[in-house]
């Protein structure tokens, strides 16, 4: 240990000498500065543990891992490149954080199409990448949280299906577990603290360094004799319009830019046209007489409820609709307060944030969706849903789970005081944190069968235990 550190030194004592008779420039010194020494640390010592835990498992885990360790490298060599660089204008702050974006881009295709095994994995690095943001912060102006807030914000997206990993693979397989611990360390406290120590009010650009300018565009030149061809929409994602899912005031520069990167695509890619064809009323063979076969058919089929148009707004101030959300992972209300209120309804197969205190939120008729809150003043309420899963992370006196089959909450340690009711629902699981900081979450199934005995005159009820935590 004291050689290789003998070595670092003698190496490092050597690269000032042969600057100071090059006449080495103050960037040229940039490798060797104490915050890039302690980034390399970091990977070093956090990024390796959750390679390590990634080689035992392999696969898709292996894969997405790798793209968290080329993220890590590309924030290394843009840490370099800040000591080495004036603080360049929006434009050229695009073409700088460029290595970083497409880096990010290619995680979030790995969580594109069909659902994998290893989905809740990939979502959850994926997602963290979006941390390594901090270093586009600008000033109070830019749109984005100071560094140290970006990163924790960050972290509590992609922590959702982290914890999932927790649960499912608990008895099933420790390297799973330990590869989701690793990548949690990885940001809190690793990175969090990196930042914290070296740039809590953002990167220190050089003011004697280089200027950092945007790649020029080179347009192909058009066809001789042909029209010249109208310019083709920009597929960046540092693009300066904002997601419809976003909940705050119209953002600019490098809000934006990472908006556009924790979303992957476009909102509105998951929505289908209807086409005049597929209208019912443009059917020829539309008649008022319904035939027998038709009818029976018609009565034994299930009943289709139309799905009304999405909607994501705060009505009168007071309400937060959030509404026909269908495969939305990006859904964050940012801005609110403990007198409003959240309602949820007819949401499939998406993610809602909700960051700060509101007075209740409820979830109404909705399948396969996720919600993380900060904190309650009144309820949590879910009625009517399937397959839903909630994550408190601060404060809720009071949860009610009415009609709803499948149903996972997570309670954080100021909500294990909490009052629970249920009614005519099937599958709730109720996971409270363990007893050490790193300890593995308890999973409480809660009854929903009893058992009625008739007893001096009155019926004696007692549930039937499904515990399985201990």
């Amino acid at each position: 240990m004291e050689e290789k550190l003998i070595q670092r030194l003698e190496s490092a004592v050597t690269r000032l000498e042969a600057l100071s008779f090059s006449g080495g420039s103050a960037g040229d010194d940039a490798p060797l500065d104490p915050s890039v020494l302690a980034f390399q640390n970091l990977i070093g010592q956090y990024v390796a543990r959750v390679s390590a835990a990634a080689e035992k498992i392999g696969g898709q885990v292996l894969d997405i891992t790798k793209i968290v360790e080329e993220a890590f490298a590309a924030q290394k060599d843009l840490i370099v490149k800040v000591k080495q660089h004036k603080k360049p204008d929006n434009a050229g702050l695009v073409e700088f954080l460029k290595p970083l974006n497409d880096v990010i881009t290619k995680a979030n295709k790995l969580t594109e199409g069909r659902r994998s095994d290893f989905f809740n994995h990939l979502k959850s690095a994926a997602d963290s990448l979006s941390a390594l943001a901090w270093i586009a912060y600008t000033g109070k102006d830019c749109g984005m949280s100071m560094p140290i807030a970006h990163v924790e914000e960050s972290w509590q997206m992609a922590e959702f299906y982290n914890n999932k990993i927790l649960v499912e693979y608990k008895t099933k397989d420790p390297n799973h577990v330990e590869w989701a611990k690793a990548i949690k360390e990885l940001y809190l406290p690793g990175l969090r603290e990196y930042v914290k120590s070296f740039y809590p009010l953002g990167p220190v650009w050089s003011p004697t360094g280089t200027a950092v300018t945007a790649a020029p565009s080179k347009p192909k030149a058009p066809a001789p004799g042909a029209p010249a061809p109208p310019p083709a929409p920009s597929a960046s994602l540092f693009s300066s319009e904002t997601s419809q899912a976003s909940s705050s005031r119209p953002k600019q520069g490098m809000a934006a830019v990472f908006q556009e990167i924790n979303s992957g695509k476009p909102v509105t890619s998951g929505l289908r046209k209807v086409t005049d064809d597929m209208k019912t009323k443009n059917h020829a063979d539309r008649t008022g007489v319904v035939g027998t076969q038709e009818k029976e058919r018609h009565t034994s089929a299930p009943a289709v409820s139309k799905v009304g148009p999405p909607k994501f707004e705060l009505q009168m101030g007071r309400k937060w609709a959030v509404e026909n959300q269908i495969g939305k992972k990006d859904l964050v209300i940012s801005e609110c307060d403990a007198k409003q209120s959240v309602y949820v309804y007819g949401c499939k197969d998406s993610v809602l944030q909700i960051q700060g205190k509101v007075n209740n939120i409820t979830i109404d008729k909705c399948t396969k969706m996720g919600v993380v809150f900060q904190d309650v003043v009144a309820a949590f309420e879910i009625v009517n849903c399937n397959r839903v899963e909630v994550q408190c992370q601060g404060s809720a006196p009071t949860v009610s789970i009415d009609n709803t089959a499948g149903c996972q909450f997570y309670l954080s340690k100021d909500a294990l005081s909490a009052s629970i009711t249920t009614a005519k629902s099937s599958e709730v699981n109720i996971l409270v944190p363990g007893a050490e900081p790193d300890g593995d979450w308890g999973e409480h199934a809660l009854p929903e069968q009893f058992i009625h005995v008739y007893k001096d005159g009155r019926f004696e009820t007692t549930p039937v235990s499904h515990s399985a935590g201990g």
